[in-house]
């Protein structure tokens, strides 16, 4: 993509967003409508992520960015999200982070598997689980190798991301939980930008 409009003053384009257009999001991926209440009107993706972020749930920006990056993005956005907030993390983190974040090099069958398999065998799965499953579920098959496909649906990682951000600032104190959550809203509005 190219710059958009950029003679009629309109932003360039994003290429690191899946939907320019915040309707075109929900739109394209009808599931978020389950996970966020509001709507857009008119704005660009970013602009009604950011007024989400400063609205009265800000929470819902967390989805709606984890909605529209494309799936190796939105789990290296959580990988970072979450290492940012290692001080609420439990010791299965950190492995599942990694594991994530060799998916993110590395993508391959082997290090989707090694996320999916890790997550998988969490009985409550934590944070850095949810990160795993964001790999796990960002392409190939959710069943094992050996057994027939199973392709995970195009919104599960973005469910999974969305899981582990919002889960880990759950965790942290009040008085710094907004201001946390605005820092992952600019965090994922930079690698949409940086192209």
């Amino acid at each position: 993509m190219g710059d958009v409009g950029s003679s009629s003053g309109a932003p360039p384009a994003r290429r690191n967003l899946r939907f320019e257009a915040a309707q075109d999001l929900f739109d394209g991926l009808p599931e978020l409508a389950e996970d966020v209440t509001a709507r857009p009107d008119g704005e660009d993706a970013v602009s009604f992520a950011t007024a989400l972020a400063e609205g009265p749930t800000p929470e819902e920006a967390i989805t709606v960015c984890a909605y529209n990056l494309p799936r190796r993005y939105a789990v290296w956005w959580g990988h970072e999200c979450l290492r940012r907030a290692e001080q609420v993390l439990g010791e299965d983190d950190t492995e599942l982070m990694k594991l994530a974040a060799d998916w993110v090099a590395n993508q391959n069958e082997q290090t989707r598997y090694a996320a999916l398999n890790a997550a998988m065998a969490q009985k409550d799965v934590s944070p850095g689980g949810w990160i795993a499953f964001g790999a796990g579920w960002a392409g190939g098959s959710m069943s094992g190798p050996d057994l027939p496909p199973v392709p995970p649906a195009p919104h599960l990682t973005a469910k999974a991301v969305n899981a582990g951000i919002l889960t880990v600032l759950a965790r942290i104190d009040i008085e710094n939980r907004r201001k946390t959550l605005g820092s992952f809203v600019r965090m994922a509005i930079q690698l949409a930008e940086d192209a």
